[in-house]
């Protein structure tokens, strides 16, 4: 047989460049490291998964062949699949114009029984034998807003500051008539701290409207101006700052049968908060935390509804430093007198089983972990469905817990982060979960026996890119706790070169950066930076969430000071690899973040290059009341601890290049921190870089997003590139 060497040569080089180009990974683009785990690289997902009530149907939306979608269900354990609605289907029966070009946001009334809001219009579906009936099924006023749909039928909404409410025979009412636009009624208040996210509380069945009053008459008017007008135009928002006069909220209770409105009479001192509003299920009463302003004194208190005088105060929460209730109660299905209540009384958020005469019964859920959330419920097994951090702080896990004995067994089985959507009865959960090499995964299975399904498999999206390896890390605070972080070396890294480093945090509480997910970095920015030949380092220091009470509270009254000794150890072992250049080292953090970014370089000045600070708090006695006085009491109380972090008191110390970022329109840390900082700059003849987003609020969003991030980047190229 004849060979020719030539072609086998020729051959071999051509095999060699195709494994080349194979072998070859992509480089992250700006745009697909910010967006693009929602845009572009997004995982395939179970569109609105939801269970109908009272059966074992998991409702899902579908893209179809033809490029539209349909509404289907699958029923558990039989597997069996149909179709319940066809996009077109429903154009068809509601519009004659302005179609719908997606699935609209499906929402359960009741077994058979759903709605969606377009616009200002409620649309009703009936599940029939030959698939689903649709109805027009109320029009509300154009203006409404932040509208709540009760199963009766009955539906309330806000216009401008006032409560109004359709009744399920259409007739439409005014609740309030407030002429003062200060006095808001129906909406969140306390700036949405406490875990309030709503303003308006329907009764079980729906006989009565529990809602929030909100007097702000006596806050200061702060401005917020429109720059993209001209002339500019201002408009005032109300911003309680810490030390200053705080809004008064009461809870009114309307009885829709009778049109009376009865106030609960919560008492003086009236800048208290008043959150976990909670109806009784047999409709008598409504349960109130009252917290004082100190937010160290709680009383959980039952109000008749009939009087609005208070029953009794079923127990109290006292604290060297502050409680903090975020969790309506939650009644034992089919009992009036007992009830679940969140507490981290013992260190750890945990769950205790009360009656209402305020006996304690047990304590369910108990260890050096925190309960998340309660999913849902198992009335069969005497259960509660829970979501909590037993296994590890970086992973949530699924648990069922006996609300009589308080006995856990856990309902997954798989290391990482798991999102549960139980069915009504609990007998079914659909679990979807990522972690490290798991993009998404998703299961239905049964909590009783080991009936269990994958129902979705999201390949990799990230499979073709040059991924930076990832490491674990495990630092300790000064005083031995154990902090968790994540390293991220460069690509193509070579032991024997030196790199810049990027630290990137937040470390404030209720936040956590560092968990078991994916992507495996928590951030694609990071891994975009690394593909640049950055070090990234990112580390939640004490004073985050999801460690306990001792772990976040080690910053009372000195937020800002316990936080950076745990980033500085960070710092000390990012020093510490060979591979580091500690000379060419930044730092970048949003928010609390960047209060902690300008804290390090003006509080310990020379340990970073260069740094960029978005949306930073300056001044604690400048942001808002609910949140700063908790973890730094007022500042006629605390006047070491709001002196020793203001930062423009220390504007002087800034070594390296430091750039400010802020949204013009921002109502949270409002825009006069960082222009008073500008002015502190000017006056100690400082230089600093500055940058503004015009209409933006706390955060930009969107596509300008890939902007303020092509922007960080660049600033650390230019100051830490060699």
């Amino acid at each position: 047989m004849f060979i020719n060497n030539k072609a086998c040569i020729l051959l071999a080089g051509v095999s060699l460049m195709a494994n080349a180009v194979v072998a070859q990974k992509k480089q992250f683009t700006i745009a697909e490291a910010t967006n693009g785990m929602s845009t572009t690289l997004a995982l395939r997902n179970i569109k609105q998964p939801s269970w109908e009530p009272n059966t074992h149907r998991m409702y899902q939306v579908v893209k179809t062949g033809d490029g539209s979608y349909a509404w289907i269900y699958t029923t558990y354990p039989t597997d069996r699949t149909d179709t319940v609605v066809r996009l077109k289907d429903l154009n068809q029966k509601l519009y004659s114009k302005n179609k719908l070009k997606a699935m609209p946001e499906l929402t359960w009334l009741d077994e058979g029984l759903i709605y969606f809001a377009d616009g200002n219009e409620l649309k009703k579906g009936t599940l029939t034998a030959g698939g689903m009936t649709w109805e027009n099924w109320m029009t509300l006023p154009e203006k409404a807003d932040s509208i709540a749909v009760h199963k009766s039928g009955n539906v309330a909404y806000t216009i401008d500051n006032n409560l109004w409410l359709m009744t399920r025979d259409k007739r439409s009412i005014a609740l309030t008539n407030d002429a003062n636009k200060d006095i808001v009624n129906g909406m969140p208040v306390h700036r949405n701290e406490f875990g309030i996210t709503r303003g308006k509380f329907f009764s079980p069945d729906g006989n009565y409207l529990a809602y929030y009053r909100m007097d702000q008459t006596m806050v200061a008017d702060y401005p917020v101006v429109n720059w993209t007008e001209i002339p500019a135009k201002n408009t005032n928002i109300k911003y309680p700052m810490a030390g200053g006069k705080s809004h008064q909220v009461t809870v009114q209770v309307y009885n829709i049968t009778t049109g009376r409105t009865v106030q609960l009479q919560t008492e003086a001192p009236k800048d208290q908060y008043l959150t976990c509003v909670t109806w009784s299920p047999d409709e008598k009463y409504v349960f109130i935390a009252v917290l004082n302003r100190d937010q160290n004194h709680m009383w959980l208190n039952q109000y008749d509804i009939q009087t609005g005088k208070k029953v009794r105060t079923l127990f109290e929460e006292k604290s060297e430093k502050y409680v903090e209730p975020q969790h309506e109660l939650n009644f034992i299905p089919g009992s009036n007198d007992k009830f679940v209540w969140w507490s981290q009384r013992d260190g750890y958020m945990h769950l205790y089983l009360y009656n209402t005469e305020g006996k304690l019964l047990k304590q369910l859920t108990k260890g050096k972990w925190v309960v998340n959330e309660i999913l849902g419920q198992d009335a069969d097994d005497e259960a509660f469905i829970i979501a909590a951090s037993k296994e590890s702080a970086m992973e949530k896990h699924t648990y069922a817990v006996n609300w009589n004995t308080g006995k856990m067994r856990r309902l997954d089985s798989e290391p990482g982060t798991h999102t549960v959507y139980p069915s009504s009865d609990g007998k079914y959960v659909y679990d979807v979960y990522s972690g490290a090499g798991v993009p998404r995964r998703g299961i239905v299975c049964s909590t009783h026996d080991k009936y269990s399904t994958v129902v979705l498999e999201a390949p990799n999206t990230l499979a073709d890119y040059d991924r930076p390896e990832i490491k674990n890390i495990t630092l300790k605070a000064d005083d031995g706790t154990p902090l968790y972080g994540k390293l991220i070396l460069p690509t193509n890294f070579s032991s024997s070169k030196k790199y810049p480093a990027v630290v990137y945090l937040y470390n404030g509480p209720h936040v956590q950066l560092v968990k078991n997910s994916f992507p495996e970095s928590n951030n694609l920015w990071y891994e975009y930076m690394a593909q640049r030949g950055y070090v990234v380092f990112t580390m939640d220091g004490r004073g985050s969430g999801n460690r306990g009470l001792a772990f976040e509270q080690a910053t009372f009254r000195q937020l800002g000071t316990v936080e950076m000794n745990d980033q500085l150890k960070g710092v000390e072992y990012l020093k510490s690899l060979p591979y580091v250049d500690a000379d060419r080292m930044g730092v970048h953090g949003w928010s609390f973040g960047g209060f902690m970014t300008t804290s390090l370089m003006l509080r310990h000045p020379g340990v970073f290059k260069c740094a960029v600070a978005g949306g930073p708090v300056m001044d604690w006695s400048m942001y808002e009341i609910m949140y700063t006085e908790r973890y730094m009491d007022r500042p006629e109380q605390n006047p070491e601890g709001y002196a020793n972090n203001n930062l423009f008191s220390k504007v002087k110390n800034l070594q390296g290049k430091l750039l400010l970022i802020h949204g013009t329109d921002d109502p949270t840390v409002v825009w006069q921190h960082s222009i008073y900082f500008l002015k502190k700059c000017v006056d100690e003849n400082v230089q600093v870089d500055y940058f503004v987003y015009p209409g933006y609020e706390h955060n930009v969003r969107g596509k300008d997003r890939v902007h303020l991030m092509q922007k960080v980047s660049d600033y650390f190229d230019l100051y830490l590139k060699p």
